[in-house]
């Protein structure tokens, strides 16, 4: 039985989902919902943005404005959508092959500019969407559909990477633990500027490695870690086996929107205010 509530999505009893029996996006669509009621949000209070694949068709599935963009392209979208209305709770989704690959350079500069924005990274290790080719974060050695050889490249660590940026907010959880990922969403939506949340979450289909046993056996939560020791923080997201999860590291600092010349004398969202070719027609209404 679904636990979404108001934000279970309206559709017929027809309605095909996408998503494997078993897959980690079902637990992390209820985690990212306990968050929205624990912060009180209404659905009409949320944009979701996200990019292309199983995890970016996550928009369809839950009751929130929602938008499914370009691959690796939900970041700017919905750093746009925040500065034009500051008062909506932006959220970015992709899996880690939207986001890290097709999205990274995106991902790099959406921490320097720091929207006030979430973004949450679906992280299951292979892209699924295309029958399991390596992604950025497949593990070395791991044999897949386009490296049945096993994978030479060093996964990326996009935690650390984070860190080193200074990113606002940096994260990581595990969708087999819904309670706590639901906080941890909740955390990062109430951080002022621009927070990174990577979730574990098992793909049943094309990832026989990272299943549910995996990362229940390789992660641990972290216990009395100081987040605003950027030194520390590195040193915790550069382990790897077992895994680290929690808030790595908090970084207070201007968001993108605190920025804007645009809204240093004005508060009104962008979106309502007229713009020159308003004016420019009230002009000519009023005088030819």
């Amino acid at each position: 039985m679904s636990t979404l509530g108001e934000f279970e999505p309206k559709r017929p009893d027809s309605y095909d989902v996408s998503w494997c029996p078993g897959c980690g996006n079902f637990p992390l669509r209820d985690a990212l919902a306990s968050a929205f009621k624990k912060l009180n949000l209404k659905p009409t209070d949320i944009a979701i943005v996200s990019g292309i694949g199983q995890a970016a068709k996550i928009v369809h599935y839950i009751n929130t404005h929602g938008f499914h963009s370009l691959h690796g392209r939900a970041i700017p979208i919905a750093s746009a959508l925040k500065a034009s209305n500051p008062n909506l709770v932006v959220i970015a989704e992709g899996g880690d092959g939207d986001m890290y690959s097709e999205g990274g350079n995106h991902f790099l500069h959406g921490i320097r500019r720091n929207s006030d924005i979430t973004v949450i990274i679906h992280n299951n290790q292979i892209y699924g969407l295309t029958k399991g080719q390596g992604s950025p974060t497949t593990m070395m050695g791991q044999h897949t559909t386009t490296q049945p050889f096993g994978v030479f490249e060093e996964p990326l660590n996009a935690i650390a990477l984070a860190i080193v940026l200074n990113a606002s907010f940096v994260a990581r959880a595990y969708v087999g633990n819904k309670d706590y990922t639901a906080d941890i969403i909740a955390q990062a939506i109430n951080h002022k500027g621009f927070a990174v949340v990577e979730l574990f979450q098992p793909c049943v289909s094309f990832n026989k490695v990272n299943t549910y046993q995996w990362y229940s056996e390789h992660t641990y939560i972290m216990q009395n870690h100081d987040p605003k020791n950027k030194m520390i923080a590195l040193q915790k997201a550069l382990e790897n086996d077992p895994i680290p999860l929690g808030v790595f590291y908090i970084n207070n600092k201007k968001t993108f929107e605190e920025n804007l010349m645009c809204y240093k004398q004005d508060n009104t969202p962008l979106f309502k205010r007229s713009t020159q070719i308003d004016k420019i027609k009230h002009f000519i209404d009023e005088n030819f």
